[in-house]
């Protein structure tokens, strides 16, 4: 009996320092952007890890003003460190479920620039953007359509309403409610060229196919760092422009 015990903790013991082991390499030689335990880094490609990581900036809805306050501070950081010019922007209070909390500017930086260039959003969702900006945006601009870009065209974060407007009270607000979402309308690229979701996502706009390449390519990323994201595929309500947010839930289309 005690021997059977006696062996029972020698196969504990190799286990553990097998495990351990294990970590270390791992600790060691897996890419950063793939464990949840290495600090976030905006200029890692997108990893198993990044999208939590990302995730650990946002607010709870019970969170307090001095948890607020906090965790948009340590965004902010995330964003500065990178190169980014961020200013916190003023929160807002619409009534119900019209509430933004941590919300931010990007001023400039090293980032495409968004136009307008004045949106407010939750600080998790600038840090998304920038990551998309770097690791997808722009390697695809260069890669598909041989010019880097110049700049993000819109059509804004903030809006008070429910999906796609509904006056349906059992519809659920839209993250646009929370600034917790951006519409991206076109990409102007810097030989002068403006790529469009609403002439060029199927290929047969003044971009050609290479546009249509290129738009769904960014909208691939886009499903690795935000949970939803919604394309012309999707609905009509979105002929026009991607919808990418930071909602709990997710979908891609």
């Amino acid at each position: 009996m005690k021997r059977d015990f006696a062996d029972f903790w020698n196969l504990l013991w190799e286990v553990g320092l097998l495990a351990c082991a294990a970590f270390a390499l791992l600790n060691v030689y897996a890419p950063p952007q793939d464990l949840p335990w290495k600090p976030l880094d905006l200029s890692h490609p997108v990893g198993r890890a990044t999208a939590a990581k990302v995730a650990d900036f946002d607010i709870p809805a019970t969170a307090s003003p001095e948890e607020v306050q906090g965790a948009t501070e340590a965004c902010m950081q995330a964003l500065r460190t990178a190169g980014v010019e961020v200013e916190r922007a003023a929160d807002r209070d619409d009534g119900g479920f019209c509430v933004v909390r941590g919300a931010v500017r990007i001023t400039g930086g090293a980032v495409t620039p968004l136009a307008p260039a004045d949106v407010v959003m939750q600080c998790p969702l600038a840090v998304r953007y920038v990551i998309w900006d770097r690791q997808v945006l722009q390697p695809a601009a260069r890669e598909i359509l041989g010019s880097a870009p110049a700049r993000v065209e819109n059509y804004g974060t903030y809006s008070c309403r429910r999906i796609y407007g509904s006056e349906d009270e059992q519809e659920r607000p839209s993250e646009h409610a929370r600034a917790n979402a951006l519409d991206v309308a076109a990409v102007r690229l810097e030989d002068g060229r403006t790529v469009s979701v609403l002439n060029d996502w199927r290929g047969q706009g003044p971009a050609g196919e290479p546009g249509g390449r290129f738009l769904h390519a960014v909208r691939d990323g886009a499903c690795r760092l935000f949970s939803t994201v919604l394309t012309p595929d999707y609905n009509a309500a979105h002929e026009n422009h991607l919808h990418i947010d930071g909602a709990e839930r997710g979908l891609c289309r």
